[in-house]
């Protein structure tokens, strides 16, 4: 009965932990990169697209950004469009970020919630007064491992129709058509387009999958020093 619970905490731990590397992956992808923004306006010419400059441009990414980290109250943001003074969104572009804020807030505090039940299966752990080294890299690799081959196969299929399941994501998850964007009014659309998405996605991918098999590396590596250790002695 010890050992199902020990191997029980570790499971509920390691897929916990596998739903905070993902959001953390989308925060690091879209927060954390230097430059990242400004390299794909270069790479779509959206500064053209918008008639804007760079530093304009970036400037009201900078405040969308940090509306969408609940640290900006509204989306109404001033900026000079083709050398006229404008507000940058619409009414239409605010009322889809709203539901996109919502979204991302959300994650944060799902990442808040898994982060909680982590620490409350090391106290499991810790209060079964068994080996932690023995249990717990062995229930996390297999966790890591089975998140690893889902992650793979479920990139593996986006790959092949980026578009398709790009606008199935948006069915899901959101419940009107206020994401359907026309670029010739909504200026939203033009700033990140479906190249922008797709390279981000990508980017979020590539970070997830990394961690995940930097998790299970670090795991095999306390396991195989666990079982030199047990048979050295």
């Amino acid at each position: 009965m010890k050992r199902l619970l020990q191997y029980t905490a570790g499971i509920i731990f390691s897929l916990c932990l596998m739903i905070v590397l993902l959001f953390t992956s989308v925060e690091a992808a879209v927060y954390w990169i230097p430059g990242y923004f400004e390299k794909e306006y270069n790479k779509y010419h959206v500064t053209q697209a918008v008639s804007m400059s760079m530093d304009d441009l970036l400037d009201v990414t900078d405040e969308m950004m940090s509306y969408l980290r609940g640290k900006r109250d509204n989306l109404h943001v001033d900026t000079t469009m083709g050398g006229v003074e404008r507000e940058f969104f619409n009414a239409r572009e605010i009322a889809h970020m709203e539901d996109v804020r919502g979204l991302f807030l959300g994650a944060l505090s799902i990442r808040r919630g898994c982060l909680m039940v982590m620490v409350l299966c090391l106290i499991v752990l810790l209060l079964l007064r068994t080996s932690f080294m023995q249990t717990f890299p062995r229930a996390v690799c297999a966790g890591t491992g089975i998140f690893f081959s889902l992650s793979a196969v479920i990139a593996i299929i986006i790959s092949t129709d980026f578009t398709r399941y790009f606008i199935m994501f948006h069915h899901m998850f959101f419940k009107n058509d206020l994401w359907m964007l026309d670029p010739s009014t909504d200026m939203l659309i033009n700033i990140v387009p479906e190249g922008f998405f797709r390279d981000t996605v990508f980017l979020i991918g590539f970070i997830y999958l990394f961690s995940i098999l930097l998790i299970f590396a670090v795991c095999l590596f306390l396991m195989g020093k666990f079982k030199r250790k047990h048979l050295a002695a």
